[in-house]
């Protein structure tokens, strides 16, 4: 099965299959590991999130996008994740 690919203004996005939802929240986090494991079920969000392998087209870097449905969400996943 394909995964379709968005395209933003900012990014090209792969989306995870893991994703319970494949949309793009307002509130994003760009993660410049791309093979660092995320597991978004343990930081215990409280609002819609997914997930994404990136290419950001500003400087063609790869990595993750992380988007977020609530703000708090956000500052809870910045505070909390260390890479791999």
């Amino acid at each position: 099965m394909a995964s379709r690919t968005i395209t933003t203004d900012a990014y090209k996005l792969f989306p995870s299959p893991r994703n319970v939802h494949r949309e793009v929240f307002l509130h994003e986090v760009f993660v410049p590991h791309p093979y660092a494991l995320i597991d978004l079920p343990s930081f215990h969000l409280k609002g819609k999130h997914s997930l994404f392998a990136a290419c950001r087209l500003a400087d063609m870097k790869m990595g993750q996008l992380v988007t977020f449905e609530i703000e708090a969400d956000m500052v809870k996943f910045t505070a909390r994740f260390v890479p791999d």
